[in-house]
């Protein structure tokens, strides 16, 4: 059985070990989330501490994928806190562990925190996400428009660097 659902920083913080195994399978199959190899799970731990404080802070909502209890896929969306921003939110990390992939979680935790960014008031979403990679193909599928493509903007975890492509979609 799957389920998606938003997590409260008190019901994230059980989840972390869950959630460093996913980071650490994604950075592992080459996904450009900010982190380097070699990546261990352990590796991730400051990460989501990181993000559970942020959710507890109310500046971050956090969403998990489950199969079987077990949590296999999250994705978080940063809530701009400049004066000037206040409608906008940065969507961060959209991950699903390589075992459960091809079950629609990618589409069905987008479309519960893009519903929960609009809940809070935001009316635009952006995210950027490396150039060739699998994960660019999908978001445009999810009704995310390509604003443009910046060059040597990250490494690959193996290095090199790689050019990030920035999108962006109107949720309210």
């Amino acid at each position: 059985m799957t389920t998606c659902r938003l997590v409260s920083a008190e019901d994230a913080a059980p989840l972390v070990a869950d959630l460093c195994e996913v980071l650490s399978d994604c950075v592992n199959g080459g996904a450009s989330v900010g982190f380097m190899l070699p990546f261990a799970p352990e590796d991730a731990l400051g990460y989501w501490q990181g993000i559970v404080e942020s959710v507890a802070a109310g500046h971050t909502i956090l969403a998990v994928a489950e199969v079987e209890g077990r949590v296999v896929g999250t994705v978080q969306v940063g809530l701009a806190q400049k004066p000037n921003q206040p409608h906008r939110g940065d969507l961060m990390k959209l991950l699903v562990h390589r075992s459960a992939r091809g079950l629609g979680l990618s589409r069905k935790l987008m479309a519960l925190v893009e519903e929960e960014a609009a809940r809070r008031g935001r009316t635009l979403l952006v995210l950027d996400t490396a150039t060739g990679s699998e994960a660019e193909a999908i978001y445009p599928r999810f009704g995310w428009e390509k604003a443009g493509v910046i060059p040597d903007y990250a490494l690959w975890p193996q290095g090199g660097f790689c050019s990030t492509t920035l999108f962006y979609k109107r949720v309210a």
